[in-house]
């Protein structure tokens, strides 16, 4: 349940604001503060909880997760705080909670903006005092526990809309670490691509040179609205296909239509010449260079696929 062991060491941080957030979360890492960490999905959050984990004097402790996302109210309620034989139905035997297997280390809350109401009072208890009974139990048991938590939610607008109790998000809101989307952090694109090509090339088996010219402007291009966890599923995927030589924009099926999307500085986009010359080098490499397949698909007949080459230097 403890997982991989993460330090900060191996997290990619070159933007400014990328290494704010991380300065912030090594200083905090030491002591025994509740952390909330604030980020889009795909940011890292976990990552970060992990690393801050590893920077504290718990390391050597259980580091426990768990996603408020993943399990009905019901359940949850067992998940965390365990359950007495007999509690319910399928309670055939007594079984500890996450806060009970954390003991002595760090539990990770993923998504506690998600929590249900009313286990938000009963989390509450927990953080104040450290103790608590299981479902279906009388005995207060306590618990030595540091809380970690991360939520992709803006939680000020869920106290104002009364979906979130004011109490609790002062309790775990003591040291807020803010994660930038990977929109806002472009200096950190590459050297990320390049950390997921090594990753995936040694998990796989293949000893790939890198990327194209073409395949880093691309990569900068995008929005990448799944963040780092969007940028490391097409690493795989391309490495999966690779075959020879760097990887090309058209390995990388990035959506390139996406790439010239709004949010983009000026600077950044692609003029419709350059989109239009990469979609034909894309659909020309998807149908192994079938001349009228390429045509049919782009709508155009292949005198003009013929003209657009030559003009675009298409081999």
């Amino acid at each position: 349940m403890g997982g991989e062991r993460v330090g900060f060491e191996i997290i990619v941080a070159e933007a400014p604001e990328m290494r704010a957030a991380l300065r912030l979360a090594t200083q905090v890492a030491p002591s025994d503060a509740t952390v909330l960490i604030l980020g889009e999905s795909g940011t890292g959050k976990e990552l970060i909880a992990r690393a801050i984990h590893e920077g504290s004097p718990r390391r050597d402790g259980p580091f426990v997760k768990v996603d408020c996302t993943a399990l009905p109210e019901g359940l949850l309620e067992s998940e965390l705080f365990g359950h007495e034989k007999g509690a319910f139905t399928d309670a055939a035997a007594e079984k500890p909670g996450r806060f009970e297997l954390a003991h002595g280390g760090t539990l990770f809350l993923d998504e506690v903006g998600e929590l249900p109401q009313s286990l938000q009072a009963k989390l509450l208890r927990v953080l104040q005092e450290r103790a608590f009974e299981r479902v279906g139990g009388t005995r207060t048991i306590s618990v030595d526990v540091r809380i970690l938590a991360a939520t992709n939610r803006d939680l000020a607008k869920a106290l104002k809309a009364g979906q979130f109790r004011e109490d609790l998000y002062y309790r775990l809101n003591v040291v807020p670490v803010v994660i930038p989307p990977l929109r806002r952090r472009p200096e950190d694109i590459l050297p990320l691509a390049a950390h997921f090509l090594q990753h995936f090339g040694v998990r796989y088996g293949k000893a790939i040179p890198g990327l194209s010219p073409e395949a880093a402007a691309l990569l900068r291009r995008y929005a990448w609205p799944g963040n780092v966890r969007e940028l490391e599923h097409v690493i795989e995927r391309a490495v999966i296909l690779w075959e020879r030589g760097v990887l090309t924009p058209e390995e990388l099926s990035v959506d390139l239509m996406a790439v010239a999307g709004d949010g983009m500085p000026d600077q950044e986009l692609m003029t419709l010449e350059e989109l239009e010359r990469e979609y034909i080098r894309r659909v020309l490499r998807r149908v192994r260079g079938h001349k009228s397949r390429a045509a049919r698909i782009l709508g155009i007949n292949r005198k003009t696929l013929l003209e657009k080459r030559k003009r675009y230097g298409i081999d």
